[in-house]
């Protein structure tokens, strides 16, 4: 099925052009584009170039998705013409977030380009995200605690590795370990790397070539599973975990 005539409408429509001032842009005719978009004609492929040129989208994009449910036109690409898509919406224009399930996130490395991949997974509305691209990710082990096995990290998507924050939490997509959470320090200047740290100290940190990461999600918010026993809740017994992690506490004695 292809989705063309309602893509360029769409996004005209996101341009706010008219079909004058759209045929215009793509040196092409009003009485074309009208075509096009009441899907009378199909675009010849030296036209869906045009068209994927002129939005940086690639065409397949074009013809086999349908663009409607995004917002606005900033495809973000990442490496060889994949593009991450943008924020969608539900009907009553509230923004949502896709969630990658625990069962899936092994299928993530393979399918983290594929469009029918991202396009199926469920998605839901968290209101209070601040704005950008986000998308919920499952945790398992224990080596970032207390986030609990289970649990899901809300993450806003990095377009620029160089960006990333010492000390800072994200989750990073490798070539080698697929999905994994961990605090971030930058030493691309230095080494061409990132340091990727657990919180636990039993689990030692190590280095990621930056040519090897495919993706980075920065930390928005957690979103537990699990209920916490009474004795987690304690104040004693949250200092004495911190302290066994090794966990640097100047924030909480700021409080």
């Amino acid at each position: 099925m292809t989705h063309i005539q309602f893509n360029i409408k769409h996004l005209r429509g996101l341009k706010k052009f008219s079909q004058e001032r759209f045929a215009e842009e793509l040196k092409w005719t009003r009485s074309m584009v009208g075509s096009y978009e009441e899907g009378r004609s199909e675009p010849p492929i030296h036209r869906l170039i045009e068209l994927s040129n002129y939005f940086d989208i690639p065409i397949d994009i074009l013809v086999k998705n349908d663009l409607r449910a995004a917002k606005d036109t900033s495809f973000i690409e990442v490496g060889n013409k994949r593009v991450l898509f943008p924020i969608t919406v539900n009907e009553a224009n509230e923004d949502l977030i896709e969630i990658v399930p625990a069962k899936a996130s092994a299928g993530y490395l393979q399918g983290y380009a594929d469009p029918e991949y991202i396009e199926q997974l469920q998605k839901i509305k968290l209101p209070f995200l601040p704005t950008g691209t986000h998308r919920a990710f499952p945790i398992s082990g224990d080596s970032m605690l207390p986030v609990k096995d289970g649990s899901f990290v809300v993450a806003k998507f990095l377009d620029d590795i160089n960006d990333v924050k010492n000390g800072r939490t994200y989750i990073v997509l490798t070539k080698n370990d697929g999905l994994v959470y961990k605090r971030v320090y930058n030493t691309i200047k230095e080494k061409h790397s990132l340091e990727l740290h657990s919180d636990n100290k039993a689990y030692q940190p190590y280095e990621v070539k930056t040519e090897d990461v495919i993706e980075l999600w920065e930390f928005t918010c957690c979103i537990n599973t699990q209920e916490y026993d009474k004795d987690e809740l304690k104040l004693s017994s949250i200092m004495n975990m911190f302290q066994e992690l090794r966990v640097e506490l100047e924030s909480i004695k700021k409080i």
